[in-house]
């Protein structure tokens, strides 16, 4: 572990001194929660570093940035940085909210009382002369004894708890902003609480307004694994793409856990943020996810030691789960199919990633070739490897011919316009394997792939493939995905694809 951040912030001078020193001890794995805005590669010394670290076999998990769901908002997007995007898991902190017309609405609080009553109470929003966001003072609401619904923003939710504790309220039931959504984050409220999604929030407020005498009690349940939770259902704040410096490339590549983490703390923390509690919080963001990726990583490191990092990325990736634990497409804060550009790959697999049957290996001579292809100039060049190159040198491939696990593709509509990918994969499952090909078109593109069977022999043989895309059908509008797969008797090697579908 390295220190490269004091109270001051994080410096880059800091974080590059930390990076080098990393390097230097002959780290396996760099898991950097770390991250700004996206910045053309020369001008950002994470890539810089992670390019060094790329060069010595070592894998660079990085998060993707908490600016979502904001479109092209992906940072750290570099084709050899793991780019993780956050997720939810399915274990909730219950908290549960008995509305008087015998409503129950499930919510969250980090913060369980114990001998708290399930009482019905008065249930009241805060006046039309005091802020609807609990925030400076409920002056003007009798909130004595009462339930307070309160709005998420202006201020820290805990701030929110205390003004309502202040006044004299007996709890607080807070809800979600429309952006926020479904994404509910548990944390230690200084009185009895439920934060509530949006919709529920929507619903409370209707009840409300329904009757003169409206009551609310709130249940604690406890920590609750499985039951109905529908997850992973990726983050609102999880940055997503288009990667703005390299849009050929499928960013985030992917999401792992990041909402709700319970991990060891600096501090002792309690419910009044003194230093009476334990040495454990709970918080969200990529800074959560990035971490778990690394775990994962470093799980296949120690299982496969001769692995590039890019071999043990593409394992993370083609091993990764499209849908959620009801077997449903992974959705969005909204619970709205989420995009490849929020999900990248899927959500982490580590079970199936030990053995992924087929992988894509990248060298670095194959991102400078990249590097080439976008018309970085050899002095950016030299900027980002620390090495003189001649891009003369190089065989100038862009995006689609970066071996990289995923297709992404610009199609015109007007005229006659195909996109070809060359890609190679290395055996690293049976000996003799065979490998039969599957595809699910995107709408309105033709996906042509050859050969349609990969035959191996040996391990570490590998195999060369192309595709094809093209369209087919122009009125199907200007976005689709898909996905390849190669499947065998005991793997399924995904690979996405996103198509952008311009005049």
């Amino acid at each position: 572990m390295y220190k490269v951040c004091s109270t001051n912030g994080c410096q880059m001078s800091d974080i590059a001194a930390g990076l080098d020193a990393a390097i230097a001890d002959g780290v396996d794995i760099l898991s950097i929660s770390l991250g700004g805005r996206s910045k053309e590669y020369p001008r950002d010394p994470m890539v810089t570093a992670a390019f060094a670290a790329t060069q010595r076999g070592i894998l660079v998990s990085c998060s993707a940035g908490n600016d979502g769901p904001l479109e092209s908002s992906v940072t750290n997007e570099a084709p050899w940085i793991l780019t993780v995007g956050a997720s939810t898991m399915d274990r909730s902190i219950r908290s549960t909210v008995r509305l008087g017309d015998g409503t129950e609405i499930n919510g969250e609080t980090l913060f369980q009382y114990k001998d708290f009553k399930p009482d019905q109470l008065p249930l009241v929003v805060p006046s039309s002369s005091d802020d609807p966001y609990c925030f400076g003072s409920l002056d003007a609401t009798d909130a004595k004894g009462k339930v307070v619904l309160c709005m998420l923003g202006d201020g820290t939710n805990a701030e929110k708890g205390r003004i309502v504790k202040e006044a004299g309220g007996a709890g607080m039931i807070l809800m979600n902003d429309e952006v926020e959504a479904y994404i509910i984050p548990d944390e230690a409220h200084v009185l009895p609480a439920s934060h509530v999604s949006y919709a529920d929030g929507l619903k409370i407020k209707s009840y409300i307004k329904s009757t003169s005498n409206a009551t609310a009690a709130i249940v604690f349940k406890g920590t609750l694994i499985g039951n109905s939770n529908r997850a992973p259902t990726v983050a609102a704040f999880s940055s997503r793409g288009p990667s703005r410096q390299s849009n050929d490339i499928l960013k985030p590549d992917i999401i792992g856990p990041g909402v709700n983490v319970l991990a060891a703390w600096p501090s002792k923390l309690d419910v009044n943020y003194t230093s009476e509690g334990p040495n454990f919080n709970i918080i969200s963001g990529t800074s959560m996810s990035a971490p778990h990726l690394s775990g994962v990583a470093a799980l296949l490191k120690s299982v496969h030691p001769d692995w590039s990092a890019a071999m043990i990325k593409s394992a993370i990736l083609t091993t990764a789960d499209p849908v959620d634990n009801q077997g449903k497409p992974i959705v969005d804060e909204k619970h709205e199919r989420a995009n490849l550009f929020a999900t990248g790959a899927g959500h982490v697999n580590p079970s199936k990633a030990i053995e992924p049957g087929l992988v894509y290996d990248i060298g670095p001579e194959n991102y400078i070739s990249y590097l080439c292809a976008h018309n970085y100039t050899e002095e950016d060049i030299k900027v980002i490897t620390q090495n003189t190159i001649r891009c003369a040198d190089y065989q100038k491939n862009g995006g689609t011919d970066l071996n990289f696990p995923s297709f992404t593709g610009y199609l015109k509509t007007s005229g006659s316009f195909i996109q070809m990918y060359n890609r190679t994969v290395t055996n690293v499952g049976g000996a003799n394997s065979i490998y039969k090909l599957e595809v699910t078109e995107p709408s309105g593109v033709s996906v042509v792939v050859e050969p349609q069977r990969l035959q191996f022999s040996r391990v570490n043989e590998k195999a060369s493939y192309f595709v094809t895309l093209s369209i087919k059908d122009k009125t199907k509008g200007s976005y689709a995905e898909g996905e390849l797969r190669w499947v065998s008797d005991e793997h399924v090697v995904r690979s996405p694809i996103s198509v952008f579908m311009t005049t």
